[in-house]
């Protein structure tokens, strides 16, 4: 049998533009009823970010799906005495305010844990709720800036990259926090209590070192950027093709390496048997180089196709999207607009397969305002 497998959980979504709404995405996908509050005359600049579909942002159709959207001014006080009515109903709080916003608006887990002790509470913040930074305002960039993980990123000559995703907001705020609102909903079952959680979007993007750190902390490397094995120190690293497109080439192990060298007619790999000293590796790499330039990418597409040696084309993401692997493996997902079910939008799907449970594609984000309560806590000052 097929389920929902967060079916019974209330979440109460304070939270705007990518990290908060990112992670209570995961978690209405996964069955959890997600009550999105909004304010009714600041909106989230998500709904202002083209393009656009039916009038309504794209990436807030994706982010909010599932979602009911209410909107309440948090600055009335009629709007708080509701939101405390209700919550004793809800499992979840999530907000991605700067820390002591909730407490001036009587909405912080002090005063909703009076109401409802069960009630796990989650801040997504860029900096966490203490420490010399708790204030500062910050981007993506910003995080990654000061997590050392753009110090060891990018080339020597032209610094870090500017990433097309963000990576410390979703794998850093998004994700954490949906881990740590499951493990809380676990130790609940055996303590009968909420807790509250503070995520540092910087605090998280750090943990993304992981192997680096572990390098520097324990064994005394510094980290430099196009030095270390992963990194562009060596030949794993994306490779520029004759008609401009790139080849990413990983092949680090033994079997790879000789794989790559026969299929390349590598002579250096096959001399050095595959120890390498800086010269050597220096030399690797130019070799590539040179013989991956004289071929355009749908040639080395062909050549590796078949090959099990760690080489892949660099795509789009158009090309990714519509990849035969993205069929087989279902990235995207048809999902029905919220008023009309007839009608679907094209959108990136749950990525985590079950066995039994399954994800729940109910329709996409809504309009501002036009969701409801729960019936069982239908409320009679819906705004």
């Amino acid at each position: 049998m097929n389920t929902a497998a967060l079916k019974g959980l209330k979440v109460l979504d304070f939270s705007t533009l990518l990290p908060g709404p990112f992670a209570t995405l995961y978690l209405a996908d996964l069955g959890a009823e997600v009550i999105h509050i909004e304010s009714p005359t600041r909106p989230d600049l998500i709904r202002l970010l083209p393009p656009y579909v039916h009038g309504q942002a794209t990436a807030h159709r994706y982010l909010n799906r599932n979602k009911q959207s209410i909107a309440l001014d948090l600055k009335d006080s009629s709007s708080i005495e509701l939101l405390h009515q209700k919550v004793a109903e809800f499992d979840i709080v999530v907000e991605q305010f700067r820390p002591g916003v909730m407490q001036r608006l009587g909405l912080d887990y002090a005063t909703l844990a009076k109401i409802n002790p069960r009630l796990i509470y989650c801040s997504i913040t860029g900096y966490g709720q203490d420490g010399l930074y708790k204030d500062k305002a910050g981007h993506d960039i910003n995080y990654i800036a000061l997590s050392g993980i753009a110090g060891h990123s990018g080339r020597q000559d032209s610094g870090p990259p500017p990433l097309g995703i963000q990576v410390a907001d979703v794998a850093g705020g998004s994700m954490h926090a949906v881990i740590a609102i499951l493990t809380a909903v676990i130790e609940r079952h055996s303590s009968g209590l909420g807790q509250f959680i503070d995520i540092s979007m910087t605090d998280c993007v750090v943990s993304l070192n992981n192997m680096a750190a572990a390098a520097s902390l324990a064994g005394g490397q510094m980290q430099h950027a196009e030095r270390e094995h992963l990194n562009g120190g060596t030949f794993y690293d994306y490779y520029q093709t004759q008609d401009g497109r790139y080849l990413s080439v990983g092949s680090l192990e033994p079997q790879f390496m000789q794989g790559l060298a026969q299929a390349l007619d590598l002579a250096i790999i096959l001399e050095k048997g595959g120890s390498f000293d800086r010269e050597d590796r220096r030399q690797l790499k130019a070799a590539l180089e040179e013989k991956i330039l004289t071929q355009p990418l749908a040639h080395w597409q062909a050549l590796f196709a078949d090959l099990d040696v760690c080489v892949e084309p660099v795509l789009s993401l158009d090309e990714a999207l519509h990849s035969t692997l993205a069929q087989q493996r279902a990235w995207v997902v048809e999902v029905p607009f919220a008023t009309d079910d007839a009608q679907t939008e094209a959108q990136l799907a749950l990525p985590i397969k079950f066995s039994r449970s399954q994800a729940v594609y109910h329709f996409v984000g809504q309009g501002l305002g036009e969701g409801q309560w729960p019936a069982s806590i239908e409320g009679s000052n819906q705004s």
